[in-house]
């Protein structure tokens, strides 16, 4: 093993999506030094890259709006769970953040008047929802931000880079150690602050939205440092990813923003529109959320009314050839090429996990419960509830990453600690074993088989549907499965370990998926994303579950009720 590489800095980022390069930029924009700190290539990984909606921002141009009334309308959206704190600190700075990433070089659409163009989405009551233009909304704010940050002199950036483990002394973080993969050679930052950005953990579901990094890490470092998580059994389903037919090179969520501009209908296996049975949705507009149309389709699939592969058609076929040409431009060739003429074929689009609502607690500072800790970005809990609405998440992103920034450059400096060379020691130790268990009952596995076993173990059992039946027996099946993992030993690898980060995700999922099926089975109730077939009303007073790791890593849960009316 080579030596290891130690680096000191004042603020120490942990993901670059657009969260952790807003952090980034407006930390060095504070006058900190900076490390910004990624598994994957910086600014090429997370969920913002492969964004291609609306960003949701009160900017009252397009018509008169104000934050007040995107604060409404989000915590209505949240059916009664949202942190009206966390809600109310990121839509009043929406506006300021989406005109700073425009001085970044983000281009949002604007009308011939030079406005900004904005548009309604599902949720919302106003047309308040920028974009840039033909799904490029999160890679051309990733691509903003990419610029942004590149030349800045009082900024690192490491690639490629393992975080596993938060350093804690006297009970406030100081610092992070983990391994640089191409060589695995140790690494240990000490930080004044330390903001997680890693994003969400969708990737632990069969059908889902998720870049392949999305594993839920920085959920298990902020938990292992003594954090607190809330409501991890909320995931947001998409409604109308796309099911069928087979299409390369197309995004599985791309039909949102087209069925937005065109009025697409939604269309049961027997060809008929079915929304006005479930919320009133009228025929031609969309206005459902997302937790109402995911339902509503697996009603229809429930009641054998599904399409051939268990979903519901979406239908183009009224509109006009040159307006599909004009709102789709190059995807209609990319879908003809593939057999598919939406002038005369329907495709068949089911739900699909997208977002994780759940997250780590912070206050409006983005501080977390562990001093030296912030969050941002889809890690934290308090935006969205039991349902987010569409063009929340950016907004979300660039304004917590912001304001995690603003309060971790105000940290004092600290004392050099020789904690971080004990600590790097035990999690060398601790690597070790996990590349060769002491007992080992099982020979090497490939980590990418036994993830689809938990994948799909996930989708089956705390799926979009639940029931105590199917979650009782997901949480066996799970701990099997994680006895398991314990257990498989790793080829060893000098050169870019990776078996061993593949490892090092798969438990991380495994940990966060008990506390899914835990704050499932305990919620019994229907609250937005949270379907549980077997209980289908919502409790008279919201709840919302925490969570805590001992010092012997078990989780321990408490409902803790929440202030306010519940909007169910």
């Amino acid at each position: 093993m080579m030596n290891p590489l130690h680096i000191n800095t004042d603020v120490l980022v942990i993901g670059s999506g657009a969260a952790g390069m807003m952090a980034v930029k407006a930390a060095a924009l504070e006058g900190a030094k900076v490390v910004l700190a990624d598994k994957s290539l910086v600014g090429r990984g997370g969920a913002t890259i492969l964004a291609q909606m609306t960003v949701a921002v009160a900017l009252g141009e397009a018509e008169e709006d104000h934050p007040d009334i995107h604060f409404e309308d989000t915590m209505n959206g949240s059916r009664g769970m949202a942190d009206p704190d966390i809600v109310r600190t990121i839509v009043d700075r929406g506006p300021e953040l989406i005109l700073e990433a425009e001085s970044y070089g983000v281009k949002w659409a604007r009308t011939p008047d030079g406005k900004h163009s904005q548009v309604v989405a599902p949720g919302h009551s106003r047309r308040r929802c920028v974009y840039v233009d033909i799904l490029n909304t999160g890679g051309a704010t990733s691509a903003g931000l990419r610029k942004a940050i590149w030349k800045d002199e009082a900024i690192e950036r490491l690639k490629n880079i393992m975080i596993t483990k938060l350093v804690v002394e006297d009970g406030a973080v100081v610092g992070a150690v983990g391994f640089a993969m191409e060589q695995f050679r140790p690494v240990t930052i000490a930080a004044n602050a330390v903001i997680l950005a890693t994003g969400g953990l969708t990737e632990i579901y069969e059908r889902n939205s998720a870049s392949a990094n999305m594993t839920g890490d920085g959920f298990m470092l902020a938990a292992e440092a003594g954090a607190e998580l809330r409501d991890m059994e909320m995931v947001q389903f998409f409604p109308i990813a796309h099911l069928h037919p087979p299409l390369v090179g197309i995004d599985p969520i791309m039909w949102d923003p087209f069925r937005y501009k065109l009025g697409g209908r939604l269309l049961n296996g027997q060809h008929e529109e079915f929304m006005d049975k479930y919320n009133n949705e009228v025929a031609g507009k969309y206005t459902a959320a997302r937790d109402q149309t995911t339902l509503a389709i697996f009603k229809e699939v429930e009641a054998g009314r599904g399409t051939p592969h268990g979903g519901a058609y979406l239908d183009f076929r009224m509109v006009p050839e040159e307006r599909l040409k004009e709102a789709f431009g190059p995807v209609i060739p990319i879908l003809k090429n593939q057999g598919v003429d939406l002038t005369k074929d329907m495709v068949e689009v089911a739900p699909m996990a997208h977002f994780t609502m759940g997250g780590i607690r912070v206050n409006s500072r983005m501080e977390t419960t562990v001093p030296g800790l912030l969050a941002c970005g889809e890690l934290i809990y308090g935006m969205h509830g039991a349902n987010r609405l569409s063009g929340n998440a950016i907004t979300e992103a660039l304004v917590t990453g912001r304001i995690a920034a603003e309060t971790a450059a105000q940290a004092k400096p600290k004392a050099p600690s020789g904690r971080l060379q004990a600590e790097l020691e035990q999690e060398l130790e601790r690597l070790e074993r996990l590349w060769h268990p002491r007992q080992v009952e099982r020979d090497e596995a490939s980590m990418l088989s036994v993830k689809r076993e938990l994948q799909k173990l996930m989708w089956e059992g705390a799926g979009p549907l639940r029931t105590e039946a199917g979650l009782t027996r997901a949480l066996e099946e799970l701990r099997e499965l994680t006895a398991r993992v314990d257990n498989i030993a790793l080829a060893r690898q000098n050169y870019y370990a990776l078996t061993l980060v593949e490892k090092i995700e798969l438990v991380h999922m495994l940990k966060l998926s008990e506390t899914i099926i835990t704050g499932a089975l305990a919620r019994r109730e229907s609250r937005g994303a949270h379907t549980r077939l077997d209980h289908n009303h919502a409790y008279e007073t919201a709840v919302s579950t925490k969570f805590r790791l001992d010092a012997a890593g078990r989780w321990s849960m408490e409902e803790i009720p929440l202030p306010g009316p519940a909007r169910s």
